[in-house]
């Protein structure tokens, strides 16, 4: 089974996807989401696990258009205990760092961190394990990568200071999509779903009554604006459940809003702490 993912061996979305299916994997390693949704959409993977949201950072908003944009289907979901460390060459220390380079997500979710060394350059890379790997194959002297400890380990580089991220409680959410829209989920219990709305007083909350009114549980409520149409949005939104039949008719919203997607039906995703098993990989 071939998996598309952003970064590289090691990164977040290395340790997802086997979490998610297990080692008996071949991942095709993606320097954007953009290039990863190309690669599902060619057919060169059968899945993609794509990061949306951070407990930090909050949501990837490009990511939500995406998935519109391709029309990809999500088919489950996985939450990733983040630990976040400093990594360089064995023997250094942090006053011997000029430079700190990592994914701008990492670099967010370290803001109280790097905010002790202003005189330390901070560089945006494509991906966390990738910027550890390059310090070890360009033997990159007073440099440092923000990426997890299996990257650590997989290079042989030495933590300099570990737990870095400011919110110890750091999740990361990871969707895994298709291209098939005809897959089906047996006993989903969650849905993500994309809508707009017209321009009217009440057109929100008359969308929330009928959710509610069906007992369903709302998770989450994003909205981004769309380009090109001032004071207009695209609302995605998270929704769980224990009766099938009431989603559907929850999804009867369709009558008040404009352009309803169903993204994807899903069972309700795992935390995942321990990383022993993409270790073994």
């Amino acid at each position: 089974m071939k998996i598309a993912i952003q970064g590289g061996k090691a990164s977040f979305h290395d340790i997802a996807s086997r979490n998610y299916f297990g080692n008996d994997i071949e991942t095709i390693q993606c320097d954007s989401f953009r290039y990863l949704c190309e690669v599902l959409k060619n057919g060169q993977a059968d899945y993609a696990v794509m990061a949306i949201e951070n407990s930090i950072a909050g949501s990837i908003l490009g990511n939500y258009s995406l998935m519109r944009e391709y029309g990809f289907y999500i088919i489950g979901e996985i939450q990733l205990r983040i630990e976040q460390n400093l990594m360089a060459l064995p023997g250094t220390k942090v006053e011997d760092l000029k430079k700190i380079r990592s994914h701008y997500m990492a670099l967010l979710q370290c803001g109280d961190f790097l905010n002790q060394y202003p005189a330390i350059q901070v560089e945006e890379y494509h991906d966390t394990a990738e910027s550890a790997r390059a310090i070890r194959e360009n033997h990159e002297t007073g440099v440092a990568a923000i990426a997890g400890r299996y990257a650590a380990e997989l290079y042989n580089l030495d933590i300099v200071a570990e737990g870095i991220e400011t919110e110890k409680k750091n999740y990361t959410r990871f969707m895994i999509l298709s291209s098939n829209k005809k897959e089906r989920i047996k006993d989903a219990n969650k849905a993500t779903l994309s809508f707009q709305l017209p321009n009217k007083v009440g057109a929100l909350a008359d969308v929330l009554r009928l959710i509610v009114e069906n007992e369903i549980n709302l998770t989450k409520i994003q909205s981004i604006p769309i380009l090109g149409k001032p004071n207009e949005y695209t609302f995605y939104v998270d929704c769980e459940f224990d009766d099938y039949e009431k989603f559907k008719q929850a999804i009867a919203i369709n009558s008040i809003v404009k352009d309803l997607t169903i993204l994807g039906e899903y069972k309700k995703g795992k935390m995942i702490h321990d990383y022993s098993k993409s270790r073994k990989a």
